[in-house]
């Protein structure tokens, strides 16, 4: 088992990976293939107006909103989520998250180890 304590995880700025833009976007890595077999798990944190592309991922992903306010959309769909919500993205759904332009925006992702990202 570990304990692995939010403060003690680096935070890494992301705002420059090409998934992302309108703001800046920071990262922390708590969980990959290092030192789990089946999840990879991290806090991503979007100042106000930051958010990524539309993507797919070939695994499901799980969202929890730990921070804000911010949106997560579809193609057809947009919903507004705050802290405490769950949101599960079927392998394969087109969708992007982020942050209002009004708010501050952190949620926990978790995926399956080896699973990839597309930017469309």
């Amino acid at each position: 088992m570990r304990i692995i304590r939010q403060p003690d995880v680096p935070k890494e700025e992301a705002t420059n990976r090409p998934i992302f833009f309108g703001g800046k976007v920071f990262s922390q890595g708590f969980v990959d293939s290092n030192s789990s077999k089946f999840f990879n798990m991290a806090v991503v944190s979007f100042e106000k107006g930051a958010r990524n592309k539309f993507h797919v991922h070939s695994s499901d992903q799980i969202l929890y909103v730990t921070n804000g306010t911010g949106i997560v959309a579809t193609e057809d769909q947009e919903h507004i989520v705050s802290s405490g919500t769950t949101i599960h993205v079927p392998a394969g759904e087109k969708h992007w998250h982020g942050a209002t332009g009004n708010t501050e925006f952190a949620h926990i992702t978790i995926t399956s180890v080896g699973s990839t990202t597309e930017i469309l």
